[in-house]
């Protein structure tokens, strides 16, 4: 069996840190090692329309950017297919024919779809569509035959209902054989990066929350939002004792600083944890940690933002990245519903017995 990740985001703005340790850096990682026989990364522009339904133009506008995130990092075409998810149509065909084998019930105890709709304010009014995720989500899992799905561990219950899907068409359907393919998630190897917290301490980067470093922000950017970060509200004066736990700017030095960082950029520390000491201690500024963080974001967004300003000339090229990459993602996806017509005994045209003995009942 080949080994194939599927993997994507949704096209509602730019991409920040959090998406980078989150998922980005994992998935360049991922693709160069060589050990995938195919990557599809996904704008899922649809799955973005059903609590966006009444802005598309948000969604439009944001697909180049995303696409300009995903190259910016790493991500390399020639590895990775880069495809829109409302250009394969298969995946709508899939999720029709997927919705019959789940109930609304189980799909409303789904704890992550639960979560989403309390923070979205659905409780009164539930799209049809938003409810539908993990049917949607399957579709586009299985019709890539994908066997790994890199999720943080908020997404293991759509990994879980993909599965149960997926079991409940090949019980149904594939009379002995294993149509479709469970996937397997693969969740982040460091659980700082399951969830980097907004600049303001907040538990969660958002963009409307407004707690975000982009990708795309200028080293005159950073410098504003690294500079206003959340610290330790009892850290007033440098000689209070500081608390690191829970301090954004240390979470943050968790993720990105390495020991090389400290010679070059603040040498009277040999490692994070000889600052993290002296802060709990008393005596070290917030300014000084904050001034380190500063340099180690800028140097890690540097090879990115160059990237960036590389493919930001050339659109028309990476429009036809996207346009390379759907093409390739459909020819997958086709040869996968077909497949699932066969199994469901529902592709008529094709099927010269079924007409053989049509034409035989009225001729006898």
């Amino acid at each position: 069996m080949e080994k194939i990740i599927l993997t994507g985001d949704r096209p509602t703005g730019k991409l920040h840190l959090g998406h980078y340790v989150g998922s980005l850096k994992r998935r360049v990682q991922l693709q160069n090692t060589g050990d995938f026989d195919k990557i599809f990364i996904m704008i899922a522009d649809a799955q973005a329309l059903t609590d966006n339904f009444d802005n598309p133009e948000k969604i439009r506008q944001n697909i180049i950017e995303v696409a300009l995130d995903y190259l910016s990092v790493g991500i390399d075409p020639a590895k990775s297919n880069i495809f829109l998810q409302s250009e394969i149509q298969e995946l709508t065909e899939l999720t029709f024919y997927y919705m019959n084998l789940v109930t609304v019930s189980r799909l409303q105890r789904n704890p992550t779809v639960k979560s989403e709709i309390q923070l979205r304010n659905f409780e009164a009014s539930i799209p049809a569509g938003f409810l539908c995720y993990p049917v949607s989500q399957t579709s586009d899992i299985t019709a890539f035959k994908a066997t790994t799905v890199p999720v943080g561990e908020d997404q293991l219950p759509m990994i879980e209902q993909a599965r149960e899907i997926v079991r409940k068409f090949n019980s149904t359907y594939g009379d002995g054989s294993d149509i479709l393919v469970e996937p397997d998630a693969l969740i982040p190897q460091n659980s700082i990066c399951s969830r980097l917290p907004g600049t303001d301490g907040k538990a969660k980067m958002s963009k409307s929350l407004g707690n975000c470093i982009y990708l795309s922000d200028s080293e005159k950017d950073v410098k504003t939002k690294v500079m206003s970060m959340y610290t330790d509200p009892n850290h007033i004066q440098i000689s209070d004792p500081g608390q690191v736990e829970g301090n954004a700017v240390f979470t943050y030095l968790d993720a990105f600083a390495t020991d090389d960082d400290f010679p070059e950029f603040c040498p009277d520390y040999k490692n994070l944890d000889e600052m993290k000491e002296h802060y709990a201690k008393g005596g070290l500024g917030d300014v000084k940690c904050k001034k380190l963080l500063l340099n180690v974001i800028n140097k890690e967004l540097a090879p990115i933002r160059a990237k960036r300003a590389k493919f930001e000339k050339d659109i028309p090229g990476v429009v036809d990245i996207l346009k390379a990459g759907t093409a390739a993602a459909h020819e997958q996806a086709s040869a996968t519903l077909a497949e699932v017509k066969r199994a469901m005994k529902i592709n008529y045209f094709e099927d010269q017995a079924l007409i053989d003995t049509w034409a035989k009942k009225y001729n006898d």
